[in-house]
């Protein structure tokens, strides 16, 4: 069969009100971005006419202006899940236009197939290149998209020419039998390949191919100043510290590590201490500082669900890649977060909160307990099944108004059952085997 390449607002015609949509990607990466644009026009424009449009939108995680941004924008957004870091998606949701559920990422995909959401009408691939037997080579992030695609009743292809050709093979693309048949999943060690290096779909569900050429935008994170630095390096300090007193392995463990500018620092901090040997990761991203790692030597392996990069760090990458490829395998969402690997090869896990409180418990979701943010990501899939769970944020916020050690938490995401350290830029509060009484004199110290 020959599957016909068409506009992007024909593909948007495909898309019905009511419509449950999977997007391929994590962050930004991967993401579609002509075909949701083309969505949320098709949106005003039957608006306008005094029609209703909207959708139930099923993501990796968070997306990008293109997506959460345009259909927030139109108000095109019924319903939206698992995660998203969107200004005006968050105003709409905030304000109860559209429904957002919170969810770990590591279970969504297994939900869909338990058929907890229903069925998917249309799944949105952004891809490097497809074949006409429906083998995809995806992009940058991976996401949910095998389960969205599988359960699809038609597919939509995202064709980006600025994805580099080499990236193929650099996928690792498996999906995990469901209950009562599922076995174990056989990664151990972070450079295990498991899948397949491309995504197969049923040729007969495509019903459409767009050309685009848009690389996106993501923006640096701002530079590390002296608060971020500080953090950093009280997280390599601590880790140092394990080390010597035998708590950690001499070889050493995997990494995961979140997304922001404490992430970046702590990071950075790692490369440039010499007491920690160079280590892999098994994490849901890999940012810029993981380039500048591996660059160095310090990172040797990275598994993650995508490759969270800047303009730049994309640019380096793509500049790159005959030298990346044997260092990077790009998973699913629920291979990537997955909590029996995480458990089984001792993920150091490093996250960072909003607030914690002197018992040790976290909020990373919602402002002042009643506002969200961006949502619980990944976190938990790592915090609660780790080695060692590290949460780290400034102790101050806003210019000094605002402290996020508070005494009791506003909104409860991660236990004290599960955070094992606190660090902040005044230092380390390590809280395992303490009661609430130690946690709280070890915090307040």
């Amino acid at each position: 069969m020959s599957i016909p390449f068409i506009t992007a607002p024909e593909a948007a015609d495909f898309v019905k009100n009511g419509d449950n949509v999977g997007l391929s990607g994590f962050t930004a990466s991967g993401t579609p971005k002509v075909v949701t644009t083309a969505i949320a026009d098709k949106a005003t424009a039957e608006h306008a006419k005094g029609n209703p449009f909207k959708i139930n939108l099923f993501t990796g995680a968070s997306t990008n202006d293109y997506t959460d941004g345009a259909l927030a924008r139109a108000d095109a957004l019924n319903f939206r899940t698992p995660y998203q870091s969107c200004p005006d998606l968050r105003k709409s949701m905030n304000s109860g236009r559209t429904h957002y559920a919170d969810a770990h990422l590591s279970e969504l995909a297994q939900k869909l197939r338990y058929g907890f959401f229903g069925k998917i009408n249309v799944c949105i691939i952004e891809a490097q290149d497809v074949t006409e037997d429906g083998e995809i080579v995806l992009g940058t992030g991976v996401g949910n998209v095998p389960t969205f695609a599988m359960m699809a009743e038609k597919i939509i292809i995202e064709l980006n020419s600025t994805i580099h050709p080499k990236i193929r093979g650099m996928h690792d693309v498996y999906m995990p039998l469901d209950p009562p048949y599922r076995r174990e999943i056989p990664v151990y060690k972070p450079s295990d390949r498991i899948g397949s290096e491309v995504l197969k779909v049923d040729p007969k569900k495509i019903v459409g191919i767009v050309r685009t050429d848009n690389p996106g935008h993501v923006a640096p994170f701002s530079p590390l100043d002296e608060t971020t630095m500080q953090i950093g390096a009280n997280v390599c300090h601590f880790l140092a510290s394990e080390l010597k007193a035998g708590r950690l392995p001499k070889e050493f463990l995997p990494l995961q590590s979140g997304v922001g500018n404490v992430a970046n620092a702590v990071l950075s901090g790692l490369a440039a201490d010499a007491t920690i040997p160079a280590f892999t990761m098994y994490t849901e991203v890999v940012q810029d500082s993981v380039l500048k790692l591996m660059e160095q030597g310090k990172c040797t392996f990275a598994s993650t669900c995508s490759l969270s990069l800047s303009d730049d760090g994309l640019h380096e990458f793509f500049g790159n890649i005959d030298f990346f490829r044997d260092k990077v395998l790009i998973r699913p969402g629920e291979i990537s977060n997955n909590p029996e690997i995480v458990r089984r090869l001792g993920i150091i896990s490093m996250n960072t909160a909003l607030e914690a409180d002197i018992f040790g418990n976290v909020n990373s979701t919602h402002v002042l307990g009643t506002k969200m943010m961006n949502g619980i990501g990944g976190s938990g899939d790592f915090t609660r099944n780790a080695y060692v769970s590290i949460f780290s944020c400034p102790s101050i916020t806003k210019g000094g108004l605002i402290s996020n050690i508070v005494p009791m938490v506003s909104h409860l995401d991660h236990s004290e059952h599960s955070v094992a350290v606190l660090i902040t830029d005044q230092g380390i509060a390590d809280l395992r085997g303490k009661d609430p009484l130690q946690r709280a004199e070890t915090i307040i110290e």
